[in-house]
């Protein structure tokens, strides 16, 4: 572990590379899971001001899933996570060429949006952990169905923080970011 400021990081973020590709696994992170993706709850707010800038692109399905469970629902763990359709895939996806995409992404890629996606759809494979101290932990989620993802990124020699830059840089800012490639540096030195 690797504390940088109020975060404490897991080295295999450092260690471990990792790159999607959608190709192997169609999205299958948006269908499967023991729950929907989990949100924060400032991110609550912001989905439903936006839920007619992505509603066009949602399935049938999701729309009913949200208008009747709402835009957030409480898991067994008691953590504020996306809404499911039959216990399956997020309300918020779609189908496009036999790929699983999000369609809150799918509005912010064209315009109507400013808000991409939930931050830990965007941050996966990296899970937070809050703390009751206020700092947060940064784990590396290893699922089986991201395997091709941690092929490509060891063809690529890319590790997981890399891959995910831009997520890390929107949650955490620039200096963070740069602190990790620091911590990549000396980590390696050892």
């Amino acid at each position: 572990m690797i504390e940088i400021d109020d975060k404490i990081v897991s080295a295999d973020l450092l260690r471990e590379c990792f790159a999607c590709d959608l190709g192997q696994c169609k999205g299958i992170c948006c269908v499967e899971g023991n729950a929907g993706a989990p949100l924060e709850i400032e991110e609550v707010e912001t989905l439903e001001r936006e839920y007619p800038n992505y509603k066009p692109y949602m399935t049938p399905a999701g729309i009913e899933a949200v208008e009747h469970q709402g835009f957030m629902v409480v898991d067994d763990d008691g953590d504020y996570t996306t809404p499911l359709v039959d216990d399956a895939e997020c309300a918020y996806a779609y189908q496009e060429n036999g790929v699983t995409l999000c369609a809150i992404e799918k509005a912010w890629a064209e315009g109507r949006t400013g808000f991409r996606k939930p931050i830990s759809c965007h941050l996966y494979p990296i899970r937070l952990m809050h703390f009751s101290n206020g700092s947060v932990g940064l784990n590396y989620h290893r699922w089986s169905v991201c395997a091709g993802a941690r092929d490509c990124g060891r063809k690529l020699g890319l590790p997981v923080y890399k891959a995910l830059k831009e997520p890390l840089v929107r949650r955490f800012g620039e200096a963070f970011y740069r602190a990790l490639e620091e911590a990549e540096t000396l980590l390696k030195k050892q």
